[in-house]
């Protein structure tokens, strides 16, 4: 039998560096090609992307858009249980991006080292008749424990943050950075994407509207009463009834309540938190790239009002975020939502600095 020439030993390589650490070296290997070189053939320049909690309910579809992504080179994918599996299975799908898979702590450093964009769905998801702040004393200690990592290992990286509750998390990322000295207030950006697009789908069922062409900013914060669509700046431009407005806010504010309680206990919003996710990444991806008007809804250390952070429209752009917008005129239904949102977030925020001071 013809034994394998350079060539072929160098396509293995190849294809094993899909699936293993890029630490390792191949063995039997004489062309001194280790994994951490190895690109994919046909792979393309782009940006290297990590997801925390790949393994997830969310990391896991969110995974698997984000190999889709034509602007990511390199996917590497973190979780505590059951990355091997994730890696191999959407590692088989036949997109550019190089997918490499990193299993427990000791090898968060490696998943984190040179990224240019960390997402950030880990944590323990909400079950029927859990609140958003009923998940902190979890989450809080695991976004805290990433956050140390990415300090070390890409602190130039833009953070994606999704893990809940996002008005507390937010400011324990911002803590954790300020410690160490790496905090840039222009690269940490909770996403609350999945507000936006809840918005835009619902508005558009009530108009008779394709989603797609309706765009409602969402602003404050990323649960209950702190997520406040702004129906009067809806385009296209349109009047809404005050019974729709009451339906529709309150049907936006609690999306996630609907969906927990429509799965029983099988889970909470992952598949639409993935493609909302997937959508905000890629707005993060394209700023990146230097395209112009680039503009989403994010939680974002902010003084359009005197809350530390608060969520509203920002271009997003090479260093992150570029400008961030102020509400503009807001009606009077507006302005109570506005109150009472800021209320509820100024104790979520305290909550998340003490976790860190404490």
């Amino acid at each position: 039998m013809q034994q394998p020439t350079s060539g072929a030993n160098q396509r293995i390589a190849r294809i094993a560096a899909h699936l293993h650490p890029p630490t390792l070296q191949i063995e039997g290997e004489s062309s001194g090609l280790g994994r951490m070189d190895c690109r994919a053939k046909g792979g393309s320049p782009g940006f290297k992307v990590a997801v925390l909690g790949a393994a997830g309910g969310i990391g896991q579809p969110l995974a698997m858009l984000m190999k889709i992504n034509p602007l990511v080179s390199v996917l590497h994918l973190y979780d505590v249980v059951n990355t091997p599996g994730v890696t191999a299975d959407i590692s088989h799908m036949d997109t550019n991006a190089v997918v490499r898979g990193f299993l427990g702590q000791h090898q968060l450093e490696d998943a984190l080292t040179g990224m240019d964009i960390v997402i950030i769905p880990a944590g323990v998801p909400r079950k029927p008749g859990m609140t958003r702040d009923d998940l902190f004393n979890i989450n809080a200690g695991i976004v805290k424990t990433l956050c140390e990592g990415i300090a070390k290992c890409c602190p130039k990286a833009i953070v994606n943050l999704i893990s809940n509750p996002v008005n507390s998390t937010v400011p324990i990322a911002a803590e954790v950075f300020k410690k160490v000295g790496t905090y840039d207030p222009k690269r940490l950006l909770g996403v609350t994407m999945l507000d936006v697009v809840r918005a835009n789908t619902f508005v558009a069922e009530v108009l008779g509207l394709d989603p797609r062409e309706v765009d409602v900013p969402v602003v404050g914060g990323h649960a209950g009463v702190t997520i406040l669509p702004l129906l009067s700046q809806v385009k296209p431009s349109c009047s809404l009834t005050s019974t729709e407005i009451d339906y529709l806010t309150d049907r936006i504010q609690n999306g996630g309540t609907e969906v927990v309680e429509a799965k029983a206990g099988a889970g909470s919003a992952t598949l639409s938190m993935a493609y909302a996710a997937a959508k905000f990444a890629d707005a993060c991806l394209r700023g990146l790239r230097g395209d112009a008007g680039v503009i989403e809804c994010a939680y974002v250390a902010s003084t359009v009002t005197e809350l530390p952070f608060f969520a509203s429209k920002v271009r997003l752009g090479r260093a992150g975020i570029e400008e961030i917008y102020s509400l503009g005129p807001l009606n009077e239904y507006e302005r109570a939502g506005l109150e009472k949102a800021k209320k509820e977030l100024a104790g979520s925020i305290q909550k998340g600095v003490s976790f860190v001071r404490k």
